[in-house]
């Protein structure tokens, strides 16, 4: 993953996807740490203005999201709806999209007692994306 993303992209913010929230987080590759920013708890397109105006404010370099699978990896249906919103994303942005395997995020952000799961869930996704650039 490291080669594809090129060193100047600093800034990130990732997201981890839910039908109803969509926890959101910042980070950087400086530091190789994030902080969750909330949850966006809105549904189909009423999500984008939302989204935009964290984009608008944070300004980042590029977008991480969170792809949930099945413990042996295979997809099921909120896998391709992840992987939908990653690619709406992609163009509605027009910011590089890229997905991380997102299995136990959300259990891994609720054993550490995060008060907004979504958020910390996405916080964890952005920082498992940053390690695979060290």
């Amino acid at each position: 993953m490291t080669d594809e993303i090129p060193p100047h992209f600093r800034q990130f913010l990732a997201f981890d996807y839910g039908l109803k929230r969509t926890g959101v987080a910042s980070g950087n590759r400086i530091t190789h740490s994030a902080t969750p920013q909330g949850t966006i708890a809105a549904e189909g397109d009423a999500r984008w203005a939302p989204i935009a105006a964290r984009l608008k404010e944070w300004q980042p370099d590029a977008l991480v999201v969170g792809v949930p699978r099945h413990p042996d990896g295979a997809e099921h249906e909120n896998t391709r709806r992840a992987l939908r919103f990653a690619r709406q994303l992609r163009v509605r942005s027009g910011l590089p999209v890229y997905e991380v395997d997102e299995r136990y995020s959300t259990t891994e952000a609720l054993a550490a007692g995060a008060r907004d799961a979504d958020a910390a869930a996405a916080a964890i996704i952005l920082e498992q994306f940053l390690r695979s650039l060290a």
